[in-house]
């Protein structure tokens, strides 16, 4: 396989907590937004092509603002949409108390499956700050990379204690690493906060776990042999009769999820390599003034241009 890494932006949610569209909200000098830092690092990494997930429901107020910024990026810049019907099985019917609720990032890369090709891939939120480092530790892994007797996958771990907010609760996986450095479990949790105590966790609202400012987590950058594609098309039926059954709600079809099955079942294998950047994000719309004071410190320090596509 020797195909140039593809990098897959997942810019399809509708940022419920955020209260607007996280993806387009602008928080450079020039109006851009996260999107447009992780495509200039990822480009300045290697990454030659990028294909952005986003639902028809956003697609027209994208394209009047990131789109059209990113017609000067020197990226093949791709657009896939992700869809409640589409990948649907013949005969299957969306949950009427779902309303409008996304299947979840496994099924946000699957509807991509035709812009990714048969090219190793990257995955990233759009509304996550990676740093430099990230994007060039994931392409030099992506590179040649093969499957063996499974799949070769890897991702960029971070240290919890730079991925936590002050305005409230954060959805991370917690990483299990083996002395090789290759992950052995991961588990989501999905209600993670910062207190005068330090960090912890909670399933239920009422009984809480600290957490180490250490501990390793995933920030869904991903990085995946075409493999993966297969294997997501062939589990989400199952996920759809078996699992959303239990909450139709509220259940998604989520990669950390769908990645620890593969690694429990022998199917797969996952690399992970580190980063000590500090992430940044807009969870909600008080993370955004850090934001913006971040990109504009690190412009300053000349890690980026004013305007990013001249």
């Amino acid at each position: 396989m020797n195909k140039k890494p593809v990098l897959v932006v997942m810019a399809a949610g509708m940022g419920s907590r955020y209260g607007g569209l996280k993806q387009i909200d602008p928080v450079g000098s020039c109006g851009e937004a996260i999107l447009d830092y992780s495509l200039f690092d990822a480009h300045e990494a290697g990454f030659e092509t990028a294909v952005i997930i986003i639902k028809e429901a956003i697609r027209k107020d994208f394209m009047e603002t990131v789109g059209k910024r990113l017609e000067k990026c020197p990226m093949e810049i791709r657009y896939a949409y992700q869809e409640q019907d589409k990948m649907l099985p013949a005969g299957m019917t969306i949950p009427e108390v779902r309303g409008a609720k996304p299947w979840g990032t496994g099924h946000a890369v699957l509807c991509a499956a035709k812009e990714i090709g048969d090219a190793p891939f990257a995955v990233i939120n759009a509304d996550d700050y990676y740093g430099k480092s990230a994007y060039r530790t994931m392409y030099q892994a992506l590179c040649g990379r093969e499957d063996t007797d499974k799949a070769e996958f890897c991702m960029v771990g971070y240290q919890l204690g730079n991925t936590v907010t002050d305005a409230g609760s954060v959805a991370r996986g917690i990483c299990d690493v083996n002395a090789e450095g290759y992950l052995t479990n991961i588990v989501e949790r999905t209600r993670i906060e910062k207190y005068d105590g330090g960090i912890h966790f909670t399933e239920d609202g009422e009984t809480w776990e600290d957490l180490a400012a250490d501990t390793l987590v995933s920030m869904n950058m991903f990085g995946f042999t075409p493999s993966l594609l297969s294997a997501l098309a062939e589990g989400f039926p199952e996920f759809l009769e078996k699992e959303v059954p239990l909450n139709p709600a509220k259940k998604e079809y989520l990669l950390p999820t769908i990645v620890n099955g593969m690694l429990h079942s022998g199917k797969a294998r996952l690399q992970v390599l580190s980063s000590a950047d500090k992430w940044y994000g807009v969870t909600y719309a008080a993370d955004k003034p850090m934001v913006v004071a971040a990109l504009k410190e690190k412009t300053q320090e000349g890690l980026y241009p004013v305007g990013l596509w001249k």
